[in-house]
C-alpha cells in the first residue's frame, strides 16, 4: 500500500470544508519542521562560572561552530541526514535534521578570555567565568 499526500487547490477557500483546511494547516506544519533541527540548552550559573550544556546527538564536533562576537555567543551547525544505503527504503522518520543557530548574550560579568567548550557523546559543554572586578556588590544604605 502506498499513502500519498492529497493536495486540494487553494483557489476557492469557500469551497472547501473545515477538515480539509485543518489538514492543510498542519501537513504545512509538519513537512515545515523536518528541515529544521533546534538543539536543546540548558544554561546555568554557580558562583564562579556560567555553564551551557547543548544536546548535540550524531554530530561530529567539527561540524559545530562556537563564535563571540559583541558579547553574543552563537552556536551553530549543521545536523546532515545519512544517505539511504543501498537496498533500505525508510518508512518513518522523526529525527530532526539541517542547520541549527542559537544565540546567547552574555552579560557584563563574564570573562570573555576564559571560554573553553568541550564535546563528548553528543554533548556540547562551554563554561564562561566570571569576572570578579565586574561583579556586581550590593551597597550598603546608611
Amino acid at each position: 500500500m502506498t499513502l500519498a499526500r492529497y493536495n486540494r487547490s487553494s483557489d476557492d477557500l469557500m469551497s472547501k470544508r473545515f477538515s480539509d483546511i485543518m489538514d492543510e494547516f498542519f501537513n504545512e506544519a509538519v513537512s515545515a519542521r523536518r528541515n529544521n533541527f533546534t538543539p536543546s540548552i540548558d544554561i546555568s550559573e554557580t558562583d564562579n562560572q556560567f555553564l551551557i550544556s547543548a544536546e548535540l546527538p550524531g554530530m561530529k564536533k567539527e561540524d559545530i561552530n562556537i563564535n563571540l562576537e559583541n558579547s553574543r555567543l552563537t552556536i551553530s551547525g549543521e545536523r546532515s541526514f545519512k544517505k539511504e544505503e543501498e537496498g533500505k527504503k525508510f518508512h518513518r522518520v522523526e529525527t530532526r535534521y539541517g542547520s541549527f543557530n542559537r544565540s546567547f548574550q552574555l552579560p557584563d560579568n563574564v570573562d570573555e578570555e576564559s571560554i573553553e567548550a568541550s564535546y563528548e557523546d553528543g554533548l556540547l559543554n562551554i563554561s564562561i567565568d566570571k569576572d570578579e572586578e565586574k561583579v556586581k556588590k550590593q551597597i550598603e544604605i546608611s
